[in-house]
């Protein structure tokens, strides 16, 4: 059964809370200004969008994927399309600029697939970014240029000009994510391998939960993989895999009409009883009981 998480659609949302408001192209590409629209989900949910928020005021708490974050303006925030997202807090002063595009354009600013997967990869490590006063003012210069050719309903090449537009403000943002100091970024023979076991987790948990598929994967023994990876991050191999499984589960009960028992499918456990046992055993409750809350 493939996985069919409801998206959150942004777009709607958006468009309907905000009106004249929000400036774009169809349902591609979107630029607003007005925090109230922020979903206030405090479940896990996918996004079917890259949004970029250029915070200046306030501060927020929450996961992108498994990775809790804290900002503090100013700053930017970067989430992926296909990401899972979970808020925890906003404050009251909040104000940032949004900038929303379909998976379909920001494929196409960046036509070559490897590049695209290393700006990926940067983005998911560190979706938080710092801004200087000069990095948020040239961020902002882009939003403002942005904004106003999107409005220019007169001129047929708008698109053009937005899509080149984006693909200097990547350029540029992505210039940023590489100024953060080298001792904080994984660039060890050893930290290669624990990313190389997330990257490995993260896209085979639902069918792989034994330590030594990914030992094997990554060429070192089982108890050597657990030792580094507890090391380095904190947590076992199982626990990483664990949080995985548990982060789907909480998606598709919350996101999605799937039954529990579909739902059991999808992540490959035996049976229903199996499943339900996992869950309450890692998140304190029952399936049914997380759903139904």
């Amino acid at each position: 059964m493939a996985n069919e998480i409801n998206f959150l659609s942004w777009q709607t949302n958006f468009k309907t809370n905000l009106g004249r408001e929000v400036s774009g192209i169809d349902n591609e590409f979107l630029l607003f200004d007005n925090i109230k629209v922020l979903p206030g989900f405090t479940h896990p949910f996918r996004t079917d969008v890259t949004t970029f928020i250029i915070c200046t005021k306030g501060h927020t708490r929450g996961k992108i994927g498994l990775v809790p974050y804290k900002t503090q303006a100013p700053c930017m925030i970067t989430i992926v399309a296909d990401e899972i997202l979970q808020h925890e807090y906003i404050s009251d002063d909040f104000e940032g600029s949004f900038i929303v595009m379909s998976k379909q354009m920001t494929d196409s600013l960046i036509p070559h697939i490897s590049e695209r997967l290393s700006l990926s990869h940067n983005i998911r490590k560190n979706p938080y970014l710092p801004l200087t006063q000069e990095n948020l003012d040239l961020l902002m210069t882009y939003y403002l240029m942005l904004k106003k050719v999107a409005d220019m309903l007169d001129n047929p090449h708008r698109k053009v000009i937005v899509q080149y537009l984006m693909v200097a403000f990547h350029y540029y943002s992505n210039s940023c994510l590489h100024k953060i100091p080298e001792e904080d970024l994984l660039a060890s023979k050893q930290n290669e391998s624990v990313e190389h076991f997330l990257s490995l987790a993260e896209k085979n948990f639902k069918t792989q939960r034994q330590v030594k598929f990914y030992a094997d994967k990554v060429n070192l023994s089982p108890k050597y993989l657990s030792q580094m990876v507890k090391s380095e991050t904190g947590k076992s191999v199982n626990n990483w895999i664990e949080d995985y499984v548990i982060l789907e589960a909480k998606a598709l009960l919350k996101s999605s009409k799937h039954t529990i028992q579909q739902i059991s499918n999808e992540l490959n456990f035996v049976d229903q009883s199996v499943f339900g046992k996992y869950f309450k055993r890692v998140v304190g409750k029952s399936p049914k009981q997380y759903r139904e809350e």
